[in-house]
């Protein structure tokens, strides 16, 4: 029973949380910067966000295996445990739990709907419909270069703006435009996993950006992204749309360098998982540096 548990564990890809944590963090962080802040409503919001992220980890793999995107010779399946691939986790089964977890994530989305208004609903929907539709058919954009474009605005505007809302019943241009780069770096993940696996996913006959590309416009374009967030710090510490302590986030500088110089060598299995520890590290920084602005 431990190692049933253990699968449903893994296959949920919890460390993948932490993105989603920094992005209602932020909302939160920006709100409370313009007012009283409600402890209650930000952990159902977190709570919410999470579970649906949850579930977008599960469909997403079961429709790979589905489609035969996901194999046990795919590099994803190399550095990560992977127990759909491995047969550990039956795929009904998976289906079944993400649509559980859907359902959870629904219902905090309604009770937040009713204490804060409509809005919550639209963006909730929006969320909703972008998860499912990300490898499900019809549809399955993924496989048509919108991936990263998705993961920007779920993990940027969407979840920011969303965890704004809720807090103060409106939304902030500001909230925004501090959004951009946490979003950015979020996105990079994906693109980091579709450079690693552009001679997969050719086989496959589905497209993304790194396909479109190439290995090396796709890198430049990898590099451009890195660079944008810290310039995008420097432009909204000038415009005085984020404070000094901003500044913050370059201590996560050294690691991004470091991914560059191992991804211009050659682009490793386990290109996503350093890009997210970049998103990770970025984020945190963020996320301290707006919360010292808000308590000083």
């Amino acid at each position: 029973m431990t190692g049933l548990y253990r699968n449903w564990f893994l296959a949920s890809r919890p460390w993948s949380f932490i993105m989603t944590a920094i992005s209602i963090g932020v909302g939160g962080a920006v709100a409370a910067t313009d007012g009283p802040f409600f402890w209650g409503l930000f952990a159902a919001t977190l709570a919410g966000a999470v579970f649906l992220h949850a579930a977008t980890n599960l469909i997403n793999d079961y429709y790979d295996v589905q489609t035969g995107v996901d194999t046990v010779e795919a590099a994803t399946a190399q550095y990560r445990p992977h127990p759909l691939v491995e047969g550990k986790l039956l795929p009904k089964n998976v289906r079944n739990a993400a649509f559980i977890l859907f359902f959870a994530g629904a219902a905090i989305g309604l009770w937040l709907t009713a204490a804060r208004g409509w809005p919550v609903l639209a963006m909730g929907i929006i969320g909703v419909l972008a998860s499912y539709a990300y490898t499900a058919p019809p549809v399955s954009y993924k496989y048509l270069a919108l991936g990263e474009f998705s993961v920007f605005l779920m993990w940027g505007p969407l979840m920011v703006e969303g965890a704004y809302f809720v807090q103060r019943r409106s939304l902030s241009a500001e909230a925004l435009w501090i959004s951009i780069p946490f979003g950015v770096i979020v996105a990079l993940v994906l693109l980091a996993n579709n450079l690693r696996d552009i001679g997969h996913d050719k086989g496959k006959h589905i497209k993304t950006i790194a396909i479109i590309l190439g290995p090396k416009k796709g890198f430049h374009l990898y590099a451009l992204l890195i660079a944008l967030p810290y310039a995008s710090i420097l432009l909204m510490i000038a415009l005085g749309i984020l404070s000094f302590w901003s500044l913050g986030v370059f201590f996560s500088l050294p690691i991004a360098v470091k991914i560059l110089r191992i991804m211009a060598e050659k682009i490793p299995n386990d290109a996503d998982a350093r890009t997210a520890q970049l998103d990770t590290a970025f984020g945190i920084l963020l996320l301290i540096s707006l919360i010292a602005e808000a308590i000083l």
